[in-house]
């Protein structure tokens, strides 16, 4: 490590910057660039280290949202479409976003809505694949409000196909259901999904 490197850690941070400027630092310069010219400098001694906690924050359990819940009125179906998210593929750290569409059964309790599409943010913030965020959003929310049945649906690019390899931009669903859905509601998210999708 450089004299220039600034090494300050927040507290709860979980995320070690020396390593991380050490490791910019030295991707720099395998690139041919001088890290301490004036456009980089900030790069590795703040601005990365900064990006990848806040695009790691998945990986930190105080970083979740507080679920506060309601008592529900009814079993009937709750759906939340159009929820957008962005999060890193853990193949190559380039990012890949979209929207997911999320329904559960309630139990006895409902959250607030605003809580679902916090906690998609929260969940995505991780180095991970689409097909296990989607399977770790559906599971975690079934957990969380010990819902019966919940089901996620998520449609992304990723830039790793976009900007390399096929260089061709397309998008992936995914989708993962724990519980049993009723046809009923199977209708009735597709139906909210198609509104959704229709008033994009």
């Amino acid at each position: 490590m450089t004299q220039h490197s600034q090494l300050t850690q927040p507290e709860g941070e979980n995320i070690d910057r020396e390593k991380a400027q050490r490791g910019t630092r030295i991707l720099l310069e395998s690139l041919g660039e001088d890290p301490d010219r004036l456009g980089l400098k900030d790069t590795w001694e703040r601005r990365i280290p900064d990006a990848f906690t806040t695009l790691t924050e998945g990986n930190r359990h105080e970083a979740k949202p507080t679920m506060r819940t309601f008592d529900a009125k009814n079993d009937d179906l709750v759906v939340k479409t159009g929820i957008p998210f962005y999060s890193l593929c853990e193949h190559h750290l380039l990012p890949f976003h979209g929207i997911a569409h999320v329904a559960y059964r309630p139990s006895e309790e409902v959250v607030g809505l605003s809580k679902i599409a916090r906690y998609v943010r929260w969940q995505s913030r991780q180095l991970t694949m689409q097909e296990s965020l989607t399977n770790d959003l559906a599971s975690g929310l079934a957990e969380e409000l010990d819902a019966p049945m919940v089901l996620v649906e998520m449609n992304a690019t990723h830039l790793c196909e976009a900007m390399r390899g096929v260089e061709t931009e397309s998008t992936t669903t995914t989708r993962t259901t724990i519980g049993e859905l009723t046809d009923v509601e199977r209708e009735q998210f597709q139906a909210a999904v198609a509104r959704a999708e229709g008033n994009q």
